[in-house]
């Protein structure tokens, strides 16, 4: 029953959220393409529930010449990130198109955010249960390291810290979000993400 109400819940705010927001995500589809060459969208691999591979969408950020294999972020002035690309990511902008992965549901507004395959390959057994549930828009991670692309900036190894500290950090807190969570819990996520976005500086 709860989780027919929280599908309900994720299809409804999609919806009306992507009806609400149609003249400005038209809008970022136009400067995206005016800044840089390349697609509007970008795809990428990440881990679903039960370990099932989806493609995630995001609004490209980046230059498409890129090295590809780099999947972290580091500094709030990566050199791969376009002049749009870095509003769109300050602002978390760039994750709007998963709006459609919610549609299509293999995400939900609020769970573990999904990871690529290359760190889920990292997880421990119990750390492996955050693929029990759909993976989500937004998070108690998300929240706790909204800056954290700034975080790995300071480190001499980001991948290192990433995978040593940061990774293991954000997964006891999806594990915490799955022994919690409810629909109120839900709603606190979202709220909290709303006011760390509106009050980026």
């Amino acid at each position: 029953m709860i989780s027919s109400l929280k599908c309900f819940f994720d299809q409804l705010v999609s919806v009306l959220v992507l009806v609400f927001l149609s003249p400005i995500l038209g809008c970022i589809a136009i400067l995206i393409k005016l800044d840089s060459k390349g697609p509007v969208i970008y795809r990428q691999t990440r881990v679903g529930r039960y370990g099932v591979p989806f493609q995630l969408l995001k609004f490209r950020s980046m230059y498409t010449d890129i090295d590809s294999r780099r999947q972290i972020t580091v500094g709030d002035r990566d050199p791969r990130i376009t002049k749009v690309g870095y509003y769109l990511r300050k602002f978390k902008l760039d994750e709007l198109p998963q709006l459609w992965n919610i549609l299509r549901g293999e995400m939900s507004v609020v769970g573990p955010r999904p990871e690529v395959p290359k760190y889920v390959e990292l997880y421990t057994e119990r750390q492996r249960n955050v693929l029990w549930v759909r993976p989500g828009l937004t998070d108690y991670a998300s929240i706790r390291y909204f800056k954290e692309a700034e975080l790995l900036a300071q480190s001499q190894d980001p991948e290192k810290t990433y995978i040593e500290e940061i990774m293991p950090a954000k997964l006891e807190l999806n594990l915490k979000y799955i022994e919690e969570k409810s629909f109120l819990i839900d709603l606190k996520i979202i709220l909290q993400t709303i006011g760390k976005i509106v009050g980026v500086k």
